[in-house]
């Protein structure tokens, strides 16, 4: 039966991931860069990664996401969800503030919640030989609870890879 899934798996759009820690303090702060290309047209990645509501259905580990507010290209969003690795589980809230810069730029600030610090971009780049979208998500994360300094990178790059993979998988899937 896996060898019967392994093709399938192979066509899944894959999602470069990389993790930097930089202590800080008593904290860590984490800068992410992750990236893939999908085939999807750059107007079906931007409906759908300003979907924001819709986000739980294919970001795992979101539990909810909720427009709170919406001023012309500025929205104000709630979410609940969860950062896990192996064995460790924590729930996550934060309310960002989302700058849209139709159609290529997603900047995501943080107004409350469980972080320090989080500032986040997804980028959306047409691909002209094949009219895909490259989506570059670029982020720094300084989270309020503890980080094993040891897992951390590990921990963050996780959750940032299986997020990502769903990502393009939703936005593979719609092109």
């Amino acid at each position: 039966m896996l060898s019967c899934a392994l093709p399938a798996l192979a066509q899944l759009p894959q999602p470069e991931v990389n993790v930097t820690r930089t202590s800080r303090d008593e904290h860590n702060e984490f800068d992410v860069v992750a990236s893939g290309t999908v085939r999807a047209a750059p107007s079906a990645v931007w409906k759908i990664l300003t979907d924001y509501e819709r986000m739980p259905e294919f970001v795992p580990d979101m539990r909810s996401s909720r427009i709170i507010s919406r001023t012309g290209n500025s929205i104000v969003v709630e979410q609940f969800g969860e950062a896990r690795f192996l064995f460790l589980r924590r729930s996550i809230y934060l309310v960002v503030e989302v700058t849209e810069r139709a159609p290529s730029v997603i900047d995501i600030g943080l107004i409350t919640g469980d972080m320090q610090v989080y500032s986040c971009r997804w980028e959306i780049i047409p691909v002209a030989d094949s009219g895909g979208t490259r989506i570059v998500y670029t982020g720094t994360l300084v989270p309020k609870f503890y980080v094993p300094g040891m897992f951390g990178a590990n921990m963050i790059r996780s959750d940032i890879l299986r997020m990502m993979t769903a990502v393009l998988a939703r936005l593979d899937a719609k092109s």
